[in-house]
């Protein structure tokens, strides 16, 4: 006959209560696991990330008859990029990614930088903003002092401040609206202390709708840079009448997204001017 020992019993039961525990936490932990492998690693950011997403994609090439300069934008994500062909194929300026935050820069910035240059093309490089890390004057002399800089050599656009859908978290990085506001014009300022330019600012009109409350206040110094991946640029943010550029597809041909600068090469070269 079996001996019976006191607790036995009882400890069986917390053991089994245990593994049930547990397995009740893994299973509530599970859906959060999915959501967090979704969310890029820090630095993958780019222009137009969340375009598509937010905003849709018809596909559409850009219509009209105005004269256009075509244009290419291109991160990390790129790699060393075929400038010759580029320019062979009538890309005339670009624009590569320099920094995000202040943890991030691009480890091919130098040869898509100065190769983009090298081919005879007008160049310029942008900062991805994370508005929730640090403050926008912080985040302009990251940029400056990581290639964002400006000369008046002809060849170099001033610098572009990248302003939307936030990749990591909350779609506003969890400001309120007048506190975005806050923040952009703390970047410009001192993106413009540093300089002497007025930074571009890239960005779609629902983002800036959401997220700055359509605020119309920069538009009379700052250059508008839309995305929209459309056969139009549809409506503008507030206090913008033009776009001085446009992204109009994540996928041009080569390599990169292509824009359309609003003008001909002589206007690209007249923004680099100064």
């Amino acid at each position: 006959m079996p001996v019976h020992r006191p607790g036995t019993t009882r400890r069986t039961r917390f053991g089994v209560a245990g593994t049930l525990l547990a397995a009740l936490s893994l299973f509530f932990t599970l859906p959060s696991a999915a959501q967090a492998a979704d969310v890029p690693v820090r630095g993958q950011a780019h222009l137009g990330m969340g375009v598509a997403a937010h905003d849709g994609d018809t596909g559409s090439a850009p219509s009209g008859s105005a004269t256009q300069t075509e244009g290419v934008d291109v991160s990390g994500h790129q790699g060393n990029v075929a400038w010759a062909t580029l320019w062979g194929s009538g890309v005339k300026w670009a624009y590569t990614k320099a920094t995000e935050g202040t943890y991030y820069t691009n480890p091919y910035f130098a040869q898509q930088y100065n190769g983009a240059y090298n081919v005879g093309m007008i160049r310029g490089a942008y900062h991805f903003a994370t508005p929730d890390t640090t403050s926008g004057a912080t985040q302009a002399n990251y940029f400056v002092d990581h290639g964002g800089g400006w000369s008046r050599d002809g060849k170099t656009l001033p610098g572009v401040l990248d302003i939307e859908w936030n990749p990591y978290g909350a779609s506003c990085y969890g400001l309120s609206q007048s506190a975005m506001v806050n923040w952009i014009a703390s970047f410009l300022n001192q993106y413009r202390a540093r300089t002497g330019r007025d930074a571009v600012i890239y960005t779609a009109t629902s983002w800036w709708t959401e997220c700055t409350g359509n605020y119309g206040g920069f538009a009379a110094s700052t250059p508008l840079w839309i995305a929209r991946y459309a056969a139009s640029v549809g409506t503008l943010p507030a206090g913008w009448g033009f776009y001085t550029m446009w992204q109009y597809t994540s996928s041009g041909p080569t390599v990169g997204d292509h824009d359309k600068f609003n003008g001909a090469l002589d206007r690209v070269q007249a923004l680099a001017n100064g």
